[in-house]
Order: structure tokens, then C-alpha cells, then sequence
């Protein structure tokens, strides 16, 4: 579980992240224009959201926001000549992400719980659902995070709005790209010491599997949900 955990973190961070910001100052330095750049490095993710929906066999409206994002200011851009236009795009992408975390409070589950869906294997699944359904101090944990995780996107939607209109064009993915990992850095720290804070309280994981009073639980009452 440890390695498809680590997947779960990793693949997301390099493909929205890393290979975007390293594309575009390649491209850069071979002398591409500024517009050029972005416009290229943005296809990186943009590209991995269509791959993924084809793999799943299901689009869903977060992959079309990104290619309909990506389409839209590509356009604007041309249109323009302004490439700040797509360093926009940066902000408007955390946004959405923001918001549709926050909405999903009013779901049956937080995404701090399908989150967690992600990391969790065999038993530990069934487990996660029975403590959702007997625990509100667990519901309460997993919606605490998901507000929390919403709210930072937002704050790094705001930030990288103001990056992308007043800082130079050739700075902006640079310091976009640092400005997002330390709000990452502070929400994945700030996870990890609710997490087992709430382990030590209560004996039971947020995200992964069960600790061994839960397994002995879980054995017990294999069909109560």
C-alpha cells in the first residue's frame, strides 16, 4: 500500500508541477516566445487529463475545465498577444480545484474521504465506511481537512493572480511553481499531525488501514455498515 500510496502523491505533483515548469524554461531557453512556452508546457497536463479519462473510460467536468481552460486562453493569447492571459489560466485552475473541494461538503462524503480511498486497500475500505457511519469525530476530522485543503487552493488561486499581473512573464512559473509547493508542503504537514494526532485519540487512521483494535472490530462485524 506504501508504493500505490506514494503513486497516488507523486504522479499528480509531476505532472501538474514539474514537467510543466521544466518544458517551459527549455523551451525558453531554445528561444521559443513566451506565449509558446506556457501554451506548450500547459499541454502537459492538459494532455494527462484526457489520457487518464480514456484509461477510466469516463470524462469527468474537472478534465474538460482543464482542456476547455487550456483552449480558451490559448485562443485569448493568440488573440491578445498578451501571455499573462495564460499565466491566468495558473490561477483559475486552483480555483476551481478550491471550490469544488469546498462543495463537496455537501456530498455524502468530503474529499478528504475519497481522498483517502486512494491510499487504502482490503479490509481498511469497509473500515473507513463503518467509521464514517459511527464516528463523528471521524466525519468531523475528514471534513475539517477537506475545508482546509479547499481554502489553500483558494489562497493559491489569489496569490497566483497577483503573480501572473504584476511580477515579469519568465518569473512567474518559477516562483508560481515554489508558491504551490510550500502551500502543499504546509497542508501535507498539517495533515500528516492531524492524522496521527487523531490516531493517538481515537486508534483508528484517517487514511490508511486500521489499527489492530479495529481489525479485531472489523472481523467481529463484518456486515454492520
Amino acid at each position: 500500500m506504501e508504493s500505490h500510496s506514494r503513486r497516488a502523491l507523486l504522479v499528480p505533483l509531476a505532472v501538474n508541477i514539474v514537467l510543466p515548469l521544466a518544458v517551459y524554461y527549455i523551451l525558453r531557453a531554445q528561444g521559443a516566445a513566451q506565449w509558446q512556452a506556457l501554451l506548450l508546457s500547459s499541454v502537459v497536463p492538459a494532455a494527462h487529463a484526457l489520457g487518464t479519462a480514456v484509461l477510466r473510460r469516463r470524462l469527468e467536468f474537472f478534465d474538460l475545465f482543464v482542456v476547455g481552460l487550456l483552449a480558451v486562453s490559448a485562443a485569448t493569447s493568440l488573440i491578445s498577444g498578451n501571455p499573462r492571459v495564460l499565466l491566468l489560466k495558473d490561477a483559475a485552475l486552483p480555483a476551481l480545484l478550491g471550490l469544488w473541494i469546498l462543495a463537496t461538503l455537501l456530498a455524502a462524503r468530503p474529499f478528504a474521504f475519497r481522498f483517502g480511498e486512494r491510499l487504502r486497500t482490503g479490509a481498511a475500505l469497509e473500515d473507513a465506511e463503518r467509521a464514517w457511519h459511527e464516528m463523528p469525530e471521524y466525519r468531523s476530522a475528514l471534513r475539517g481537512l477537506t475545508t482546509l485543503w479547499g481554502c489553500v487552493q483558494l489562497l493559491d488561486a489569489a496569490l497566483s493572480t497577483v503573480l501572473a499581473l504584476t511580477l515579469p512573464v519568465d518569473v512567474v512559473p518559477l516562483v508560481g511553481r515554489i508558491q504551490s509547493f510550500t502551500l502543499l508542503g504546509l497542508v501535507i504537514v498539517a495533515t500528516v499531525r492531524r492524522s496521527r494526532r487523531f490516531r493517538a485519540q481515537h486508534g483508528r487512521s484517517l487514511f490508511g488501514t486500521a489499527g489492530p483494535g479495529n481489525r479485531e472490530h472489523l472481523e467481529e462485524a463484518p456486515s454492520r455498515v
